[in-house]
């Protein structure tokens, strides 16, 4: 009879799990209240509106030309989800767009078809907290926003200081603000050099606004969008702002960073063994939080400079950050006990510059391990 090789030599294979893959924040969300999509199915992933004609859509709906000028826009985007409103019961507007942030986790950006000044405020708020990190766009006609009629959509919404909230001013074009959201997710693609701002961007398909010069000034004062005409040459949208003034891209471009930074770092603790409360195991940390960093300021997210906020830890005033970002942990030593008995990372800081209007910000990360 032979013997076994294995005991005199044993030999393992163990195979890493899977690392987890972000949402990739390139797929916008149009709701409304047709009847295709059930119900209790809620939302429907498409890849084109030839997609959505094979599933049952006569291509009249709002949903429907919705999504064609959301495909129309340059560069295309891949995929769109169409949710569903139940307008059939009391469901609210805001209700119906929560119900599609349960059912599907993948989109980013959402849009209402034939929103209303109540429905815009009440799903903006929502939007603000809502998990995972979202974005909400709306067009409005009411002419109480160029003329500057106090209590317009666009004054109450810059007065709440939404951030996560995308306003668009067109009297012709039905679904404006969907072109706005269609280029940036077509454009968020991740690659090299892939940083984008919605400011003097063509949107294919809308109607360029004849607004005087104080109607636009007064949409802009609101942090409001329009697309309108420039030098009798350009049709331009302007200034692709949120409520609150942030640019859209910035808004985007760190919820992407923040949600690989915690995406990473949990990879890191799921596929090894341990990370151990020593300053090894904060480096392991650091170096899982330095590879989100790195693909942002390949994709042109993050530039170097020098850096004018507030001092962090070793990080200085005035200090040159040659990449255009650190990653900086306190000491293990300086932790206390009852972090280190929870085991509490020590705190980890990224200090980073922004390669657009807001230039300095700094991210904390503490990891229960």
């Amino acid at each position: 009879m032979t013997q076994s090789l294995s005991d005199i030599v044993r030999v393992t294979v163990q195979i890493s799990p899977l690392s987890a893959v972000n949402n990739t924040f390139d797929m916008g969300l149009i709701v409304g209240k047709s009847t295709v999509i059930a119900a209790a199915t809620r939302v429907k992933v498409y890849s084109g509106t030839d997609d959505m004609l094979s599933d049952g859509w006569v291509g009249t709906e709002p949903e429907y030309l919705a999504a064609q000028m959301y495909f129309s826009q340059r560069p295309r985007p891949n995929k769109v989800a169409i949710g569903r409103w139940d307008g059939s019961g009391t469901e609210t507007a805001v209700k119906a767009i929560t119900a599609c942030r349960e059912a599907n986790t993948d989109w980013y950006a959402a849009y209402l078809c034939g929103a209303a000044k109540a429905d815009i405020i009440a799903i903006s708020e929502y939007i603000e907290t809502a998990s995972p990190l979202s974005t909400f766009l709306y067009d409005t006609k009411d002419t109480e926003v160029p003329a500057g009629t106090a209590g317009n959509v666009m004054e109450t919404l810059q007065k709440a200081k939404r951030h996560r909230t995308f306003g668009q001013y067109c009297s012709t074009t039905a679904n404006a603000a969907v072109a706005a959201m269609g280029y940036a997710m077509g454009a968020n693609t991740g690659l090299a050099n892939s940083a984008f701002t919605l400011a003097y961007k063509s949107e294919v398909g809308v109607q360029p606004e004849a607004l005087t010069t104080q109607q636009v000034n007064t949409i802009l004062g609101y942090n409001g969008n329009v697309y309108t005409n420039y030098g009798a040459t350009y049709n331009l949208l302007v200034r692709g702002s949120m409520a609150d003034g942030v640019h859209f891209d910035e808004v985007l471009n760190l919820d992407v960073l923040t949600t690989e930074i915690q995406t990473s770092v949990m990879n890191a603790l799921t596929t090894g063994p341990k990370i151990p409360q020593t300053e090894e195991g904060v480096s392991l940390l650091v170096t899982a939080i330095t590879a989100p960093c790195e693909a942002a300021r390949t994709r042109g997210v993050i530039a170097p400079g020098v850096w004018k906020g507030a001092p962090v830890l070793s990080l200085k005033t005035g200090d040159t950050l040659s990449t255009g970002y650190m990653v900086l942990a306190d000491s293990i030593a300086n932790q206390s006990q009852a972090d280190r008995d929870a085991r509490k990372s020590p705190p980890i800081y990224v200090p980073i510059k922004m390669a657009g209007a807001i230039e300095h910000v700094v991210i904390g990360v503490v990891v229960n391990r």
